[in-house]
């Protein structure tokens, strides 16, 4: 019998551990950016899917749809107008670039900008991907605090002068302005014209991630940091995997051509999902402006579940606010919790959450405070749900208490 071969000392410095082998989502699943099953569109998916390949299906045949290497021209056509209506950007779809998902557009601004030792500037608390990627590839990563309105501009200045003052220019200051992840705070414009002063001021780009900014439930947001700087000095990223689909995996980046044409350069593969871009493009054109608000209505309505359950369970104990959109809630528990042991316990009772320390620069901060993503769960799920996590908690922490719905027998 063969002995099995030993590749580990062929792996390359700073591998990631293994994956854990999936085995199917827990029952009660808090984590990740899933969306609400019920709402993913899927009647006028499929038309739109019969639709576009019946008129261009010979267009698969090549690389790019007949479109070029910057996405099927009809998806950018369709995002230019939706940008110039959302969020103030005045863009042509030479100025997007479509991309796997808005990881890619975040590894791809990475790859032209990062090296090992650079320095940039984040949010406190944000995308754990983001921190994740940040991490292997070696920066010096400083995090920004912040408030109710997010990044908090009066320590952004003190650390930029005090950078400034060890020869130190950052890279970029990443920021996610409308529905903050995991906050859910929305910069007001005020606050976002004087961020972009300050990065000019000090010769700093703005990456600007908007992955969130469909989902607000009044519809209104302030303009785009990309439209307030006219595109000078910032880049944009944005996703549909909030306003139609996570699976479907199409992101797109918005940059001036002279940094998009660099970023193009990189992207060396061959164009992101064909079929995928066709579909939502056809989609989007016919149906996108009225499926969001369905969406939102939807989620907003989760969301209050959430929050009533997490009044009923936890009472006084998990401290919380009532975010404009998205699809997480950001929870603060006692100081003697732990919410990656808290994390551990959950999961082996079927609860899935994220830990604060995941999503934050500042793990002592974090180590108390918890994500849980709303929108997939069923409404009865996610009070069960809670009722379950409050369980755990109250066995491994002794918080809380008891229930308020003990309270009041």
């Amino acid at each position: 019998m063969t002995a099995p071969f030993d590749f580990a000392p062929l792996l390359a410095p700073g591998t990631p551990d293994p994956a854990v082998k999936w085995n199917g989502f827990p029952k009660y699943n808090f984590i990740g950016g899933h969306n609400d099953a019920r709402q993913i569109p899927v009647e006028a998916l499929t038309e739109a899917a019969t639709t576009v390949l019946k008129r261009e299906g010979a267009t698969l045949a090549t690389y790019g749809l007949n479109s070029g290497p910057l996405g099927y021209r009809p998806l950018r056509e369709f995002l230019a107008g939706k940008l110039k209506g959302h969020a103030g950007i005045d863009c042509t779809p030479d100025e997007i670039l479509i991309t796997s998902g808005s990881l890619q557009g975040l590894d791809l601004v990475n790859s032209l900008l990062l090296a090992k030792g650079d320095t940039v500037l984040i949010e406190q608390e944000t995308y754990g991907g983001a921190l994740t990627k940040l991490g292997r590839i070696g920066v010096n990563v400083v995090g920004i605090p912040l408030d109710a309105e997010g990044l908090r501009l009066d320590v952004l200045k003190q650390k930029l002068g005090e950078l400034k003052g060890k020869g130190i220019k950052p890279k970029y200051v990443y920021t996610i302005p409308t529905v903050q992840n995991p906050t859910g705070a929305i910069m007001g414009e005020t606050r976002r014209q004087e961020l972009i002063e300050l990065a000019a001021a000090h010769g700093v780009m703005i990456f600007e991630d908007e992955c969130y900014s469909d989902l607000v439930w009044s519809g209104r947001r302030p303009t785009s940091l990309y439209a307030l700087a006219n595109g000078e000095g910032v880049v944009h990223i944005g996703s549909f995997s909030k306003s139609i689909a996570p699976a479907l995996r199409v992101g797109y980046l918005v940059a001036k051509w002279g940094v998009l044409s660099r970023i193009l350069a990189l992207k060396q593969d061959a164009g992101s999902g064909a079929l995928e871009q066709m579909v939502l493009a056809e989609f989007c054109s016919r149906h996108f402006a009225d499926h969001v608000p369905r969406l939102g209505k939807a989620l907003h309505g989760k969301l209050q579940t959430l929050r009533e359950a997490l009044a009923e369970q936890f009472g006084t104990a998990a401290e919380f606010g009532d975010p404009p959109g998205g699809i997480y809630l950001w929870i603060k528990l006692p100081d003697n919790v732990d919410t990656v042991k808290l994390a551990q316990a959950a999961l082996a009772a079927g609860v899935s959450l994220n830990p604060g320390p995941e999503w934050s620069t500042n793990k002592d901060y974090a180590r108390c405070r918890l994500r849980l993503c709303f929108a997939n769960p069923e409404p009865e799920t996610i009070r069960k749900g809670v009722e379950v996590l409050a369980e755990v908690c109250r066995r491994e922490f002794g918080v809380p208490l008891r229930s308020a719905n003990v309270d009041k027998k």
